[in-house]
């Protein structure tokens, strides 16, 4: 008789997968992947004589290098110039796709449960299982699922620290890339959820895997036509809404950051989300936001005095919006608010319930930090104009002390964030190599950390704590963006030398 120690307690289908199960009730989340109902949990300990196991186990390890199978990741010939390929790893009946998928899932698909107040990717797990029974070469389905096992093997790659996943990353990738080009030809293709859920995970993999070319995203352009393509329509259901809201905050966070104008022409449609969600009048304020900066670009620096009365215009408008960002802080519930606590070193932190609230605060920090550097612009170009720079000054000194509070206090923040301290500010202790937080939250950080880098309004030490956040979210979170966003060279690009369009198509159909 052979006892292998304490047995599982994941749930059937997990253990005949031979796959960790995170052992959730009423069912488990990776059963919900695979799309098959969970068959639950066994109650008790049990002995079983697994003699014969062992004798088959050690066999099949003894021929592992011989085996082909599609189970098991073999990395082509490598040359001694290249790195080490992933050690050879026997896995009983489950791919590294389907393993790749979990943790992908696990990592960056967010669900609306009570302790969170984010959908993320929250869609995503039930999309995919149905594209994985109806999926097609050629169609919606199958390129959504070829972008998703592209994004989890770069996931797992790059948390392996694996050359031989990303390989393959890349292969489903360009798939991917080639069905979207194909479908998005047909109206009635482009319009479909799976669709548009493609063109989101297309981008996560390019940040996840470090490949854009430049700073906006290839697929910010393609966003803008499709969110207008879909009408009306794509919020009257849960997952168009989710799938509405992911897009439209992509590219609205990179029209304020980079002061580009994404021209999505979707102002009804956001204007029919619910006010009454924290989330929701957070997006629609930043909305107004994003319109104005575009609407003042032709008129920042000009000399021309018939620019004045537009300009006043604009700066009355500008700080109405402030006002409301003000106000969207005081009309929170409690458990929304930050906390402040304090280490027995004197450092002072900001804590949140949890993660979630954490990064819709430095998201919105990052906004009224735009507004004031949008509006100290104006002011700056009304008062060259109207020769008037004392009254310049005297707004500037008031909105840099601003400027300074909002960016010490994502700074304070910083430390929550990445899961080094807990609500009480007490340090964290970091279990052996597992990631302090979900990829996740350190995803959504990204864009807010680096605009307050590049205003560069901070002391040395905050900017360079910023740097260093940047920094972990690359490498110890693997998402490879993070490591371009913290290098200075970032700060010089310029919006000219962006990515072009990729889906001429669109044009003709919007």
């Amino acid at each position: 008789m052979v006892y292998g120690g304490k047995p599982s307690t994941g749930c059937y289908l997990c253990r005949k997968r031979k796959i960790k199960c995170d052992e959730a009730l009423p069912e488990c989340r990776n059963c919900a992947v695979y799309g098959r109902p969970c068959p639950g949990y066994r109650s008790d300990t049990i002995f079983r004589n697994e003699t014969q196991k062992v004798a088959r186990l050690m066999k099949r390890k003894r021929y592992s290098s011989n085996d082909s199978s599609q189970n098991r990741l073999d990395a082509p010939v490598w040359n001694s110039n290249d790195k080490p390929p992933l050690p050879s790893c026997y896995v009983s009946d489950s791919t590294w796709e389907e393993r790749a998928v979990c943790y992908f899932f696990d990592q960056y698909a967010n669900c609306d449960t009570s302790d969170e107040c984010l959908n993320h990717l929250a869609f995503l797990p039930s999309l995919y299982a149905t594209c994985q029974d109806s999926g097609q070469d050629g169609s919606a389905s199958s390129s959504l699922r070829l972008a998703v096992e592209a994004a989890a093997l770069a996931t797992l790659s790059n948390r392996l620290k694996a050359a031989p996943l990303l390989l393959k990353a890349r292969g489903y990738y360009g798939m991917a890339l080639r069905e979207l080009r194909s479908i998005l030809g047909s109206q009635s293709q482009a319009v479909r959820d799976e669709t548009f859920a493609t063109m989101v995970i297309l981008s996560i993999f390019e940040d996840i895997s470090g490949e854009r070319n430049g700073l906006a995203s290839p697929h910010t352009k393609g966003f803008g036509l499709l969110l207008k393509l879909r009408g009306e329509d794509q919020i009257s259901h849960s997952q168009g809404r989710d799938l509405f809201i992911c897009a439209y905050a992509h590219t609205l966070i990179e029209n304020i950051v980079l002061r580009s104008n994404p021209g999505t022409g979707t102002d009804l449609i956001v204007g029919q989300l619910d006010s009454s969600e924290p989330v929701h009048r957070l997006l629609l304020t930043a909305a107004k936001l994003g319109q104005v900066v575009t609407e003042s670009a032709p008129y920042q620096g000009s000399l021309d005095p018939d620019a004045i009365p537009k300009l006043i215009e604009l700066i009355q408008i500008s700080t109405f919006v402030d006002l409301e960002m003000v106000e969207w802080t005081q009309h929170l519930p409690d458990d929304w608010l930050p906390l402040m606590a304090h280490s027995q070193t004197g450092e002072t932190f900001l804590t949140y319930q949890n993660m979630s609230l954490a990064a819709i605060w430095t998201y919105y920090r990052a906004a009224r930090l735009g507004l004031q550097r949008h509006l100290l612009e104006l002011r700056r170009t009304l008062s060259s104009i109207a020769g008037d720079s004392q009254a310049y000054e005297i707004y500037r000194d008031a909105a840099l002390d601003e400027i300074l509070d909002l960016t010490t206090d994502t700074c304070r923040s910083i430390p929550f964030s990445l899961g080094d301290v807990d609500a009480l500010g007490v340090p964290m202790s970091q279990s052996g190599d597992q990631p302090p937080i979900r990829a996740l939250y350190g995803y959504l950080m990204l864009w807010p950390l680096w605009y307050v880098l590049s205003l560069g309004f901070g002391t040395t030490m905050q900017m360079e704590q910023i740097r260093n956040a940047l920094g972990r979210v690359g490498s110890v979170l693997g998402i490879k963006l993070a490591l371009t966003l913290a290098q200075p060279e970032s700060m010089s690009w310029h919006i000219s030398i962006l990515t072009p369009n990729q889906y001429p198509l669109l044009s003709s159909m919007g």
